[in-house]
């Protein structure tokens, strides 16, 4: 019997993939089971099409034996086997893949033929714990039986045997333990019950092995250990049910014990897709945010499936990043797989399933804000961030998707509102969409700059997250209303009338005005008259641009050089403060630098800066009490 080589690029990738592409070694049982399960759909296919290789389904079955004693896994299918022309063409040229020649062979054929391919790649990762490998094989369109044996280094050999059944064995031998080889923990059953519950649980032909199990005898005191034959898998996945046949406590109990999460889903989406890219899809979003959601632990992606065999944990270039929060699943029946699982090419159909997903979760969303608003709201307290963050990312390129979506809450009532319904509430000739930023609503209901909006009826957004204003920035305007901070530029609130009698008062107060920019130097931009003010005497105010928040935001970031926004203090010249200022200015001007100073000071405090010297300022009010007193 003479040994055959390997071809030469088939020696070469197998060195490759046992030692570099396969870094995982327990997969080589997923791939067996795939091949096997490969060979019983060509088998039943056969079967269906073909009167004289019929076969009861119910026999159709892949089998599992461990002999710990002489360290051999063998796994044994009922599949079409294969000729020796087969084994040849199969085995002996890796990545040669006789399922993907089926598949391009069968040009009609039912629904139930499922192919998963790549079998020589496969099968070859079991080199990586076996020392030797004996396939026994007989096609179900021959008498005659084969056996291929190989260690993986020099070749390998072909011979007939005596073989009963149609179907394939194969019998891996072990490599001996040692600290590169652990392979002692694949001779465990429960270990191999892990693994098939982990990667195969929905392969559709029944996964069966012998195991031990403690069972209660009749008329005996103590239960015994009997050794009986179990089916390992489930075989039909919940996601690939129909949906009319599932009680929402499948759901529940399903998400809840694959995604380790305690509370039941907010929402569950369960769905198919036909077409180029076929595929079952159930997706969940979370009741409440993981605990570690905003952290670099985080690992977003749904986990990925071909044919029901599992391929990947997080996948996580099938959601974008705006939708991490959605836990799931996808199972396609077109994934073009590389030369292992392991490795999925980024090509048309990956990209084609994303996309699906992506307007499958917006459109859920969107359903659910019109039509079950609590939940929304709901949700969006715990990863309304997530959308906003993705206005902001890219450079806007996903605002227009995502801000139909956003809830902000508001001075009307305080309640979460849409930028959709807040421009349907906006009075007749308002042309822009003001907001105020802040650490809170309670500290931006005190802001000065609030007061006179309110008193003129517009409705004010709070941007309490420190992504607001930069989303705000990023859209810059929806339904052709600008955004506009209460707390930067111009808000031109008043009338022409009142724009006459500031700007007037301003020529008339310019010294003044001049004395205490000179006072401050570059802490402002400008000291001016303000429009915004009603009842309280000063503001600051940030100039267009960077606004205050924006460099609050900006200088906690680690690394990163200060950043200034252009500050302007803003006086109101209704309030007695004004008139006291236009005294001390005529009669004491000596003292504006300090009473300038001491204004500025209020101003930033209001507005949520920390001071230079917080005890030189509470000095210089006791002395102007002290004064006050005297005179």
């Amino acid at each position: 019997m003479a040994k055959k080589q390997f071809k030469a690029e088939s020696k070469r990738l197998l060195d490759l993939m046992i030692h570099s592409i396969y870094t995982n070694k327990e997969i080589f049982l997923r791939e067996l089971i795939s091949n096997a399960s490969d060979a019983l759909d060509k088998r039943y296919y056969l079967s269906l099409t073909d009167e004289n290789q019929r076969v009861d389904k119910n026999e159709l079955k892949i089998r599992i034996d461990l002999d710990k004693e002489n360290r051999t896994i063998t796994l044994t299918d009922s599949g079409i086997g294969m000729t020796q022309e087969e084994l040849e063409s199969n085995l002996g040229t890796i990545a040669h893949s006789g399922s993907l020649e089926f598949k391009q062979k069968l040009e009609e054929g039912t629904s139930d033929v499922d192919i998963i391919g790549q079998f020589g790649v496969g099968f070859y990762s079991a080199f990586m714990v076996a020392q030797r490998i004996i396939v026994e094989t007989r096609s179900a369109q021959s008498e005659q039986a084969y056996s291929w044996i190989s260690n993986g280094e020099d070749g390998y050999t072909i011979a007939p045997i005596m073989k009963e059944d149609v179907g394939t064995k194969i019998i891996l031998e072990l490599k001996e333990e040692s600290e590169d080889d652990k392979v002692d923990e694949y001779l465990d059953e429960y270990t191999i019950k892990n693994l098939i519950r982990k990667y195969s649980d929905y392969v559709r032909w029944p996964i069966e092995m012998e195991v031990e199990t403690t069972k209660t005898v009749e008329g005996k005191d103590e239960p015994e250990t009997v050794k009986e034959i179990q089916t390992l898998n489930s075989m039909v996945p919940l996601w690939k049910r129909n949906k009319s046949e599932i009680k929402e406590e499948e759901y529940n109990e399903f998400y809840k014990n694959k995604f380790m999460d305690w509370e039941n889903p907010a929402k569950v989406m369960h769905y198919s897709v036909e077409g180029t890219t076929s595929y079952n899809a159930l997706l969940f979003i979370p009741a409440k945010t993981p605990y570690n959601f905003y952290s670099a632990d985080y690992e977003p992606g749904l986990q990925l499936y071909c044919k029901g065999v599992f391929i990947m944990d997080k996948a996580k270039d099938l959601v974008p990043d705006y939708f991490r929060f959605v836990r799931g699943l996808v199972d396609s029946d077109d994934l073009n797989l590389n030369i292992s699982r392991e490795i999925l090419q980024q090509d048309r159909q990956m990209k084609t399933l994303a996309k699906s997903i992506e307007k499958k979760i917006k459109n859920t969303l969107e359903d659910m804000l019109k039509n079950d608003r609590e939940k929304y709201e709901e949700f969006f307290k715990n990863f309304g961030l997530s959308l906003k963050f993705g206005v902001y990312q890219d450079y806007g390129m996903h605002k227009d998707q995502l801000q139909d979506l956003l809830l902000f809450k508001s001075t009307n009532n305080d309640e979460y509102t849409t930028l959709d319904e807040y421009v349907s509430r906006m009075k007749e000739g308002q042309d822009q969409i003001y907001f105020a930023s802040g650490e809170s609503i309670e500290l931006i209901k005190k802001l000065p700059q609030m007061e006179k909006l309110q008193d003129k009826g517009y409705e004010v957004l709070y941007f309490t997250d420190d992504v607001d204003e930069f989303a705000a920035n990023i859209m810059m305007e929806y339904k052709e209303k600008k955004f506009k901070s209460i707390n930067q530029g111009d808000l031109d609130l008043d009338d022409e009338e009142e724009k006459k009698a500031k700007e007037e008062k301003t020529q008339e107060n310019k010294s003044m005005l001049d004395k205490m920019k000179d006072a401050l130097g570059d802490k402002v931009k400008e000291v001016r008259l303000s429009s915004r003010l009603k009842s309280h005497p000063v503001c600051l105010v940030s100039d267009e641009g960077l606004s205050m928040e924006m460099e609050k935001v900006l200088n906690q970031m680690p690394n990163q050089n200060e950043v200034k926004a252009g500050k302007i203090l803003e006086i109101n010249p209704d309030h007695d403060i004004f008139t006291t200022l236009q005294k001390i200015y005529d009669k004491h001007p000596e003292l504006m630098d300090e009473y300038t100073d001491l204004l500025y000071t209020q101003a930033m405090l209001i507005e949520g800066y920390k001071i230079d010297d917080p005890i030189a300022y509470a000095n210089q009010v006791c002395d102007l009490m002290i004064r006050a007193n005297q005179e």
